[in-house]
């Protein structure tokens, strides 16, 4: 999720910490607004969606504990991130198990709040698509959205049970328009990857330089126009299925960074020194005739 998509809220009785916070986050691409109190954040929490409140504990009138169990009550989807300067083991207790996703105390750096928030959003991405997901699981456990009596779709089906038990990666063919994608969803909901997320991204639909981007993610100032650290898709996918449409348009380069993650296990951010663990599935499709490609040259 994009910081220009992700909708911030910050209450804080002092100025100076609420401007600063609010200017720093605006020049990252957040959409923010600001409140002074816990009365002012209800008004706002009323007229308009967040998706991140970070709240202080210590206000006058109502304070933010007060005032956390009103945001649940209004939108218990909403990521409530706790910032105080009177730090204490039992406020920070408190606010967790009131449904806080994290509490950090002043002073704290910016940066470390901003990979607090991009990992709650990240989250919280993820929660809502294994919820659609898990509510598609029924039917294409049962293949109802897969058509046809043929014997040659009775066999893709068969095959499809007898992939989607094992880890195997997998390719799908087919001509554009057959449901590759629909078969592809098929063995991840039947697979034991099936509570993880399924990732999908059409290769053909970005240059070169894009996805790698898109696929292994980056780090801030790792290039022009970087302004944040971006998970990629691969990350993203952890612990399910990943799913790649148009491989056959992927260059060779591209292919051959792929294939190093999936048989090590580990990825590097474009501009990282560090090595992540990855465990995801990966399943290809292309309307191509790769065999004929290669020998082709």
């Amino acid at each position: 999720m994009d910081p220009e998509d992700v909708k911030i809220l910050i209450v804080d009785d002092e100025f100076a910490a609420r401007d600063s916070l609010t200017k720093w986050f605006q020049l990252d691409g957040y959409k923010v607004d600001a409140a002074e109190d816990a009365y002012k954040a209800l008004e706002l929490l009323e007229k308009k969606p967040f998706d991140i409140v970070l709240l202080d504990i210590k206000m006058p009138g109502m304070d933010g504990l007060e005032l956390q169990e009103r945001i649940r009550e209004i939108d218990p989807d909403i990521i409530v991130i706790i910032i105080t300067a009177f730090a204490s083991v039992e406020t920070a207790i408190r606010a967790i198990k009131a449904g806080a996703y994290d509490y950090v105390t002043k002073p704290f750096d910016p940066d470390d709040l901003e990979h607090i928030i991009e990992n709650a959003v990240d989250q919280r991405k993820l929660a809502k698509e294994n919820i659609r997901l898990r509510a598609q699981i029924q039917q294409l456990n049962n293949f109802d959205e897969i058509i046809g009596e043929s014997p040659r779709i009775k066999t893709i089906l068969d095959m499809v049970r007898t992939v989607a038990s094992t880890d195997s990666t997998v390719l799908i063919r087919g001509e554009s328009g057959t449901g590759k994608e629909l078969i592809a969803r098929a063995i991840h909901a039947n697979s034991p990857r099936r509570n993880g997320p399924m990732i999908s991204i059409n290769c053909g639909a970005f240059s070169e330089s894009l996805l790698e981007s898109e696929l292994f993610g980056f780090e801030k100032g790792s290039f022009t126009g970087a302004l944040n650290r971006h998970k990629g898709k691969i990350e993203i996918a952890q612990g399910g299925t990943l799913f790649l449409d148009e491989i056959g348009d992927v260059s060779p380069k591209t292919q051959l960074d792929l294939l190093r993650v999936v048989e090590s296990k580990k990825l590097t951010r474009i501009g990282g020194q560090h090595e992540i663990d990855v465990d995801f599935r990966l399943i290809s499709a292309t309307n191509r005739d790769l065999e004929a490609a290669i020998k082709a040259g």
